[in-house]
């Protein structure tokens, strides 16, 4: 879908939907909570938990890791937004596990004539890369101690989900 199809779906009524929908609802999120999960566009985090507008956060990157970015947004979110709780979700098939760090920043420099200042997080096993996120978020400094943190992996195919632990 093009930018313009995007505008014309706008135009023909998308913004009286967007502002009947956020009528009356608050910036803090309902629920206290924060889902981080990856970009791909199939995982509809509302439909995949039962929520409804305005009850959580959601922030969405490429794999749904831990980034500097994300840290940044859950510590306004939590500071600023009274959210306490946070959901890592991450899922198989998952495009970052299709490429290593080193392999896109390769591409990249020889496309472009540089290496990016920022790495992929490139992953092969998303519970792997959760766990790493869990332990990233329970170090962080800037994140309330009380946070509660779960990490999850969902199945493309079937939305199931596992949960993954620190091990101890």
């Amino acid at each position: 879908m093009s930018n313009e199809e995007l505008l014309r779906r706008y135009e023909s009524g998308g913004a009286s939907v967007a502002a009947r929908n956020a009528k009356g609802r608050s910036v803090v999120p309902s629920q206290h909570t924060v889902v981080l999960t990856c970009m791909d566009s199939r995982i509809d985090v509302f439909a995949l938990f039962g929520l409804e507008l305005g009850e959580v956060h959601v922030l969405r990157n490429a794999g749904g890791v831990v980034t500097d970015d994300v840290i940044r947004s859950l510590t306004i979110s939590q500071r600023k937004l009274q959210t306490r709780d946070m959901l890592v979700v991450q899922h198989t098939g998952c495009g970052l596990a299709t490429f290593t760090d080193e392999e896109f920043s390769e591409e990249l420099a020889v496309d472009v004539g540089m290496r990016p200042p920022w790495r992929t997080h490139a992953f092969t096993s998303p519970e792997t890369s959760v766990r790493r996120c869990l332990a990233r978020l329970a170090r962080d400094p800037f994140l309330l101690p009380s946070t509660s943190v779960r990490g999850f992996v969902v199945d493309i195919e079937t939305f199931e989900l596992t949960e993954v632990r620190l091990e101890a």
